[in-house]
């Protein structure tokens, strides 16, 4: 894998960030980049690791056409920033808890919010774990919005490929 690689962080790596993974590998699949991207995503907790994405996520990605079936959770670990270009959480908390752990400026700058990709979208996703399904759906929304959004801005360095 010589391209870009991106990592999705939420708390505990179940609903929102396997979301986003999912959704940006499937905008590059879409695109014929897929082999120019690795997507994946983690959490800040370790509450959920090896677990697939909560049932209502998972219903939310699968009625839109998504697959689900690869995601297990894990937790982010330090070492995990040399081997991402970009770290995007999914609220300042996330964002916050990041920086922290990054072990120099070069890795503190690899964080970004999802939603600063989307102008006007506000800064956090919203966290829909103690919520319903319809929240669940408002979030897919959102994080489809901030996706695409994410992805017009690195397209072209996909297509180019490694320099």
């Amino acid at each position: 894998m010589s391209g870009l690689s991106v990592c999705f962080v939420c708390t505990g790596n179940i609903c929102r960030s396997p979301m986003a993974e999912i959704v940006l590998r499937d905008l590059a699949e879409r695109a014929g980049l897929g082999d120019a991207i690795e997507v994946s995503s983690a959490g800040t907790g370790d509450w959920h690791v090896g677990e697939g994405p909560d049932p209502r996520a998972a219903a939310a990605l699968t009625a839109r056409g998504y697959d689900v079936s690869r995601h297990r959770a894990k937790q982010f670990e330090t070492a995990d920033f040399a081997r991402h270009d970009l770290v995007v959480a999914l609220d300042r908390g996330h964002e916050r808890v990041l920086r922290s752990w990054a072990p120099d400026d070069a890795d503190r700058s690899k964080v970004q919010l999802l939603l600063s990709f989307d102008r006007g979208a506000g800064t956090d996703v919203p966290d829909p774990y103690y919520s319903d399904a319809a929240m669940f759906d408002s979030v897919l929304d959102t994080v489809e919005r901030a996706c695409a959004a994410l992805f017009r801005q690195i397209e072209p360095a996909l297509r180019k490929g490694p320099s």
